[in-house]
């Protein structure tokens, strides 16, 4: 049988195609029969296999381009973009991810770090000048003492978005500096946690012996929960993928490194959440005149929505 003859016998499996990818192109698709599916794919591979022929052997250009059109139409329907499902996203963002983390030793690890550090230095730097010297540098606590010499009377409008700006690409150099040297086989996310930890913890203690501590912490209460522990989640990521180098359970490190990877996606996208808020905290409420009591209910505010997800939401519970 030569080819044109044959691919006209197909032109009844052409028009059964175009009427299904008619049917999944409308809005009646969900509901389309499991067998109508089925047919749809065995007649897609059927009119790839006729364009083929078509364009080996040249015929007619009407039928090739009839052919290409038919194919792609129904190639869009079969390798179709998944549409966006709110309940799907919700569910992940709401009960996937907090248990995740709850779960996460490398998360209760870098917290128990982190905060013991963090207490320890600032303490230590309330009741000793000479420990937050040798910890910050003589020129930073100088620096720390000029800028919150005088009252938080907020600054211009137009900046507000420029500084929100800039605190979102600080903070997260911090995190992502945290995250990057855990890959050091977790060592080096230890170390870079009790470095932030120690200078944070110094900042905070020697400005409680200042003429005007109010001032510093008229500045930091508001937006201080959320990019704390956006530190502490980017610390706790690289250090899972670190000790995933070292405690590889069997798999190649390329291996584990890849299912850790995994492991630590919902973590850094809990971190970057919490840099963002932070920073529009940081850039608009912070440095305002608002009374100290609006600023500590919002770090109140802030504090109980991170207990809420990472405990009330993240405790393990059949479903």
């Amino acid at each position: 049988m030569k080819v044109a003859d044959l691919l006209e016998t197909r032109r009844e499996n052409w028009r059964e195609l175009e009427q299904l990818c008619t049917l999944l192109e409308g809005p009646s698709r969900r509901k389309a029969p499991a067998p109508a599916i089925a047919r749809f794919s065995v007649l897609y591979r059927t009119a790839c296999a006729d364009l083929a022929l078509a364009d080996a052997y040249q015929l007619p250009p009407s039928t090739v381009h009839y052919l290409h059109q038919l194919v792609g139409r129904a190639h869009n329907q079969l390798y179709r973009t998944r549409t966006f499902d709110m309940t799907t996203w919700l569910h992940e963002l709401f009960v996937r991810v907090p248990r995740r983390l709850f779960g996460d030793n490398c998360l209760r690890l870098a917290f128990v770090v982190f905060w013991g550090v963090f207490l320890l230095s600032a303490i230590t730097a309330y009741h000793s000048p000479e420990f937050a010297e040798r910890v910050m540098g003589a020129s930073m606590m100088g620096q720390l003492e000029e800028n919150f010499s005088e009252p938080i009377t907020g600054r211009r409008a137009d900046i507000g978005g420029g500084m929100a700006g800039f605190y979102v690409y600080n903070n997260t150099g911090i995190g992502l500096r945290c995250f990057a040297f855990g890959l050091l086989f977790g060592i080096g996310g230890l170390y870079v946690t009790v470095f932030n930890a120690a200078a944070i913890g110094a900042a905070f203690g020697h400005m409680g012996t200042v003429p005007e501590p109010q001032h510093f912490f008229h500045f930091v209460t508001a937006h201080g929960p959320f990019e704390l522990t956006a530190v502490v989640l980017s610390a706790a990521a690289g250090m899972r993928l670190g000790f995933s180098l070292v405690d590889t359970r069997g798999y190649t490190r390329t291996a584990s490194l890849r299912r850790a990877a995994d492991e630590t996606m919902p973590t850094m996208g809990a971190a970057m959440v919490m840099f963002f808020l932070a920073a529009l905290i940081e850039g608009f409420l912070s440095p305002s005149g608002a009374p100290y009591s609006l600023k500590a209910a919002v770090a109140v505010l802030s504090a109980g929505m991170l207990m809420f997800y990472f405990v009330i939401l993240g405790y393990p519970r059949e479903e």
